[in-house]
Formats: C-alpha cells, structure tokens, sequence
C-alpha cells in the first residue's frame, strides 16, 4: 500500500480552569468533512512497517506514546512522539518518518475497528449547561454528542471520525449505527510507574519503570504563568476517577454570576468536568494532573497550575500511579 491513507469523589480546590466546551457538531461540519479512502487489509498483512502519519499516529500510540489526539497531520505532538521512538530505537532522533523510522515503527493489527452505537450511548448524552449553576444542577457533566463519545474512545479528533463515516448523520445517529474508528488501546500496565517526569519545556509527561523504561509518553497542558509551574520533586497524595469539582467564588472573582450567587457550588462528575475523569493530587496545595474535557487543546493551550491530560491519558496514568510516586517537573 503507497500511503495506505490518501487520510480521571475528589472536590477540586478549584483555582483552575475555563475550559471551552466541546459543542455538537453540525451539520454543515459534516458535509465539509471528506472521506478517507483506506486499503482493504486483512489480519495476514501484519506485522509491517508503517507507511504514512495516520498509520504512525497509531503505531505510537498503541505503544502508549502518546500522538496526541490522533488526526492524520504531522503536528508538533507527533513530531514529539516520533522523536521519543528514535530515541528508544537508537535512531537519529529527527521527528520525521523518515524510512528507517517507518521500517522500526511496526503495526502489528489492522489501522480500524468498528464501533456499534448503543441505546446506552445515546441515553447517556446531554446538553452541557452554559452557567455554572446549570452545569452544577446535572446529574453528570456527560458527552453532549455520540461524535464526542467515539471520538475519545478512540483517542481520535472528531474531524478524523467524521471522515472516517462521511454517510453518516451525527445530529441524529440511530442505536445499531456501525462506525469505523481507530483501533487503539494502550497496553496492559504490568506494573506501577516508579516516578513520572513533566518536562515544562516541552509540554510533555513521561511515566518510568524501575529499570528507567519508559511506560508511557503523553502531550501536557502546563501554567500560562512562569510562577505557578512548579519545579523540582513533587508526590501524590491522592488519586481519584470521577472527581467532583468545586467552583470557589473567590476564587473567581472575574465572575459576575459566582459573585452574584455567592457561595461555593460542586459540579458533578463527568468527561466534561473542568478536570475530566481523573484527578492525581499532589503534595503542592491546589496542584494535580488530571484530565480535560478538550483534548485537542493538550499541549497547545495552558492551565492555571494544573497538569492537563487528554482524558484518556488521565485515566491510564492513573492506572501507573501510587501514593507517594515521585512527579519531578523538570524546566
């Protein structure tokens, strides 16, 4: 194939986060949006090298290096993704895919999968309150959208999905609906991480073994503000899926409507929490890193403090962390 493609209950202490919301497709999107045109492979074609970004984006991440979300482009997250590879390979380390890079980067199972709509799915959805007091009197901060549900499952940028099921009508997607996403899942943890690294520089989160072997590479969120990036050797204290958030009004004293309301309000749970579905405190008050409810924003926008992971990131992390594991955030 040439190309192959012509393609985190934990109450937050609340000085962080405005996170856009991510709003429901439409369907003038939907019509923009062009389809992909893939190679018919079968599981015989596997293992091989890879031949373009999409299929590297993959192969990455099904090595727990993180792409960041995966869309097809060569972008600053893959560039840093490809870098960490060579640099584990002993390959001059480029970000580039060039041919060595491509023959040592192999996919062992077909790019895609299928993923079938449920009831479930679509009972789950709801719209995202646009005040803080609405968002605090839903039962949970869910998925607004099933775009937004299969995106994240599939660590895909909504766009890449909408390209990948041109036919198909997101405003109203029915249950037994079949999509074509991603097939990408992070492996099995064999062990706890033995210490995390956030290098400020590059915007990026690294978890280690006990021989130093990396676990996992993941695109990182940091403080707009130089004095609020922590630096030297932090600990977690706490780890929670699923946190609760705490909106404190003097903690947001820009706020008309916190000002006007006047006492602290709790939002529920949820992939659309202000800290996703993970939160991994650490012994620095007010400081964690946890999930986001915009992961195509990881890495190019900054927090108030906070580490930010894509959700799904956030979870997986969790599933490496320990109380009392050393985070050492690095300039």
């Amino acid at each position: 194939m040439v190309g192959g493609l012509i393609l985190l209950a934990w109450l937050w202490w609340g000085h962080e986060h405005r996170g856009k919301i991510v709003r429901p497709a439409t369907a003038a999107a939907v019509k923009r949006a062009q389809p992909l045109v893939l190679t018919r492979q079968s599981p015989g074609d596997f293992p091989r090298p890879v031949h373009d970004v999409l299929e590297a984006q993959i192969a990455l991440a099904r090595r727990a290096i993180s792409p960041g979300s995966i869309d097809s482009a060569l972008g600053s997250q893959t560039r840093a993704a490809i870098t960490v590879f060579q640099q584990i390979q002993n390959l001059p380390a480029t970000g580039r895919l060039d041919s060595n890079t491509c023959a040592q980067l192999t996919l062992d199972a077909p790019l895609l999968t299928t993923y079938t709509v449920t009831t479930n799915d679509l009972a789950r959805l709801q719209p995202l309150g646009k005040t803080w007091l609405a968002k605090s009197q839903q039962t949970a901060l869910d998925f607004e959208t099933e775009l937004e549900l299969v995106a994240e499952k599939s660590h895909t940028n909504p766009k890449l999905i909408q390209r990948l099921n041109p036919g198909v009508n997101w405003t109203n997607v029915a249950p037994g609906t079949v999509l074509k996403i991603p097939d990408v899942n992070y492996p099995a943890p064999a062990d706890k991480a033995a210490f995390v690294v956030i290098h400020l520089d590059g915007n990026f989160l690294e978890a280690f073994g006990s021989e130093t072997n990396l676990l996992a590479h993941f695109p990182c969120s940091i403080a707009a503000r130089v004095e609020k990036r922590p630096v030297g050797e932090l600990h977690v204290v706490v780890i929670a899926p699923n946190p609760n958030y705490t909106v404190d009004p003097e903690l947001f004293p820009e706020s008309p409507e916190l000002e006007a309301i006047g006492h602290k309000l709790i939002l529920p749970p949820g992939p659309n929490n202000p800290v996703g579905v993970a939160w991994i405190g650490l012994d620095k008050t007010g400081y964690g890193i946890h999930g986001t409810p915009n992961p195509e924003q990881i890495g190019r926008t900054e927090s108030h403090g906070c580490f930010r992971l894509a959700n799904w990131d956030a979870e997986y992390l969790m599933q490496l962390a320990w109380t009392g594991m050393p985070v050492l955030v690095e300039p």
